[in-house]
């Protein structure tokens, strides 16, 4: 067999029941993609900074995955207080502030992105037209069979440029 591909998975190290079956749902597709999951955390682990690590392991990565899981919910949240777009939003889940730095290192290193988030997670990269990435819903739980190719077929699709890319350098 073929070795696997790496590429670099950002998302929180702690899950809920329903996150962590959407997860390693996405795992598995990764794996029948030959791509192997990297992330600081999980398979990596390193001695320096975080920031430091997070670019180390993903300059060795063909491609990129944002899971935008709720990790913080707010139950009153002021956006852009004190100017006139300020607003109140109410139950406001948020993502983990991981998740656009390792964006942003992703990006940086121009690999082929993939972005999903959680109903109701914004902000970022989360935010539609932010880069060139479609921000694709990520189903919790079990995905329904419906959900569950189109998440193959997103991961599909993303994993043949992760292969162009890895071809290339």
């Amino acid at each position: 067999m073929n070795a696997r591909i790496p590429v670099f998975v950002s998302a929180p190290t702690t899950l809920s029941p329903e996150q962590q079956l959407s997860y390693d749902r996405v795992l598995e597709i990764l794996l029948d993609e030959n791509l192997e999951a990297r992330a600081l955390g999980r398979t990596d682990f390193g001695v320096d900074t975080p920031l430091k690590e997070v670019y180390a392991i993903a300059r060795h990565c063909s491609g990129g995955i944002i899971l935008g899981y709720s990790q913080m919910r707010a139950d009153r949240l002021t956006i852009k207080p004190g100017t006139r777009e300020s607003r109140v939003v109410m139950d406001s889940p948020l993502p983990t502030p991981w998740n656009n730095i390792e964006a942003g290192v992703l990006f940086g290193l121009r690999l082929p992105l993939m972005v999903f988030r959680e109903q109701g997670i914004t902000g970022g990269v989360f935010d539609p037209g932010v880069s060139e990435v479609f921000v694709q819903e990520l189903p919790l739980g079990r995905p329904s069979p419906a959900a569950d190719r189109i998440l193959k077929a997103s991961l599909k699709t993303w994993a043949s440029k992760v292969r162009v890319r890895y071809r290339e350098y």
